[in-house]
């Protein structure tokens, strides 16, 4: 499936993602050939079918990223009303989840609209001694050339929304 043609949809699904959950999940490539998972809030996509994600805590895939620069990203629809009317509609009105697969560049320096566009998305949290603890000075990115997209198919429930 042409990505471009979905980008617009892919973007939707990963708002209605980070608001359901405040997280995505982005996978790489253990050493060993294992995989690893982790929890990103902070990640953004563009118009152009590119993203970037502030990288300050994650160790293992930071390594991971720098063996071999190919991750997948899993972005689900986790809102319960989203989930209570699919069930009983027998199908989902728009998309339930996707993964976006792509290459990453190397760690550099945010922009400070990059900065903004982090400060706006946990602005609810100011104030809490958590986000003062990991949130309120994250300053490294890395950016992302998204290639292809794989949707999370649910037979029936999903059956006429991903047209080629």
């Amino acid at each position: 499936m042409d990505i471009g043609k979905h980008w617009k949809t892919i973007h939707t699904l990963f708002e209605e993602s980070y608001m359901s959950s405040l997280h995505y999940a982005i996978a790489t490539v253990n050493e060993d050939g294992s995989p690893h998972v982790t929890p990103i809030a902070a990640l953004f996509l563009r118009e152009n079918k590119t993203g970037f994600y502030f990288e300050e805590f994650s160790v293992n895939m930071a390594r991971n990223l720098n063996r071999s620069p190919r991750i997948c990203v899993l972005a689900v629809n986790s809102d319960k009303a989203f989930w209570i009317n699919s069930l009983t509609a027998g199908k989902c009105e728009t998309p339930p989840s996707v993964r976006l697969i792509g290459t990453v560049g190397e760690r550099r320096e945010a922009t400070g609209e990059e900065i903004a566009m982090w400060q706006e998305r946990v602005a609810f949290a100011r104030g809490i001694k958590g986000y003062d603890l990991i949130w309120r000075d994250l300053r490294m990115v890395r950016d992302i050339c998204f290639d292809s997209f794989e949707p999370v198919l649910l037979g029936e429930m999903t059956k006429e929304l991903w047209s080629e």
